[in-house]
């Protein structure tokens, strides 16, 4: 089963991908860890990625794409794959369903987490007031849900037309999310 885990900033997103790596054997894909990693890693692509970051560029759809691709076959492997924090466009969901096809493969399903801004915000700024981490600054979260605002919840009828879109409440707690989450699964 391939899956989109889908939702703003702080939604819980990476907690429930890493609940479902644990619990079903899936492979996490995140865009952030796998271009941390291709720079990490020293390989040509990394070389590139490292390039394009260290100009404040952002690294394109082919890039991305292809580090996606690469790591596809333990995907496969492994039964499945949670997207987290890819595809953000339609070109890149487009592109996306290419790949898979190609290999076969489709995306099964994609799951939103349904959040209140005005909830998530305060909790950005709690636990920024509590931990002081720096991705959680209010005013650099501000911009972050903006642009998820405006560029990738237009993903949201690509995928409805599709009949793959279900949304979940993302307002409860991590049991209750993990819980909505497996009965949309299993449906």
């Amino acid at each position: 089963m391939n899956l989109i885990l889908f939702g703003p900033p702080a939604a819980g997103k990476g907690t429930q991908a890493k609940r479902l790596v644990e619990e079903r054997g899936m492979v996490q894909l995140s865009t952030g860890d796998m271009l941390r990693a291709a720079i990490s890693s020293g390989s040509e692509l990394g070389e590139r990625v490292k390039g394009i970051m260290a100009r404040g560029d952002l690294v394109s759809d082919d890039i991305v794409i292809a580090l996606i691709e690469e790591r596809l076959p333990e995907a496969e492997a492994a039964g499945g794959a949670i997207f987290d924090g890819f595809p953000r466009t339609v070109a890149q969901a487009e592109a996306l369903d290419r790949m898979l096809a190609g290999r076969g493969r489709r995306i099964d399903k994609v799951l939103r987490l349904k959040v209140d801004d005005a909830a998530l915000t305060a909790r950005i700024a709690k636990r920024f007031a509590e931990q002081g981490r720096p991705d959680d600054n209010p005013d650099s979260f501000g911009v972050r849900l903006d642009a998820y605002n405006r560029n990738t919840a237009p993903l949201l009828p690509y995928y409805e037309a599709q009949g793959k879109l279900t949304e979940l409440d993302g307002m409860g707690s991590i049991d209750e999310v993990a819980r909505a989450i497996d009965e949309a699964l299993a449906g």
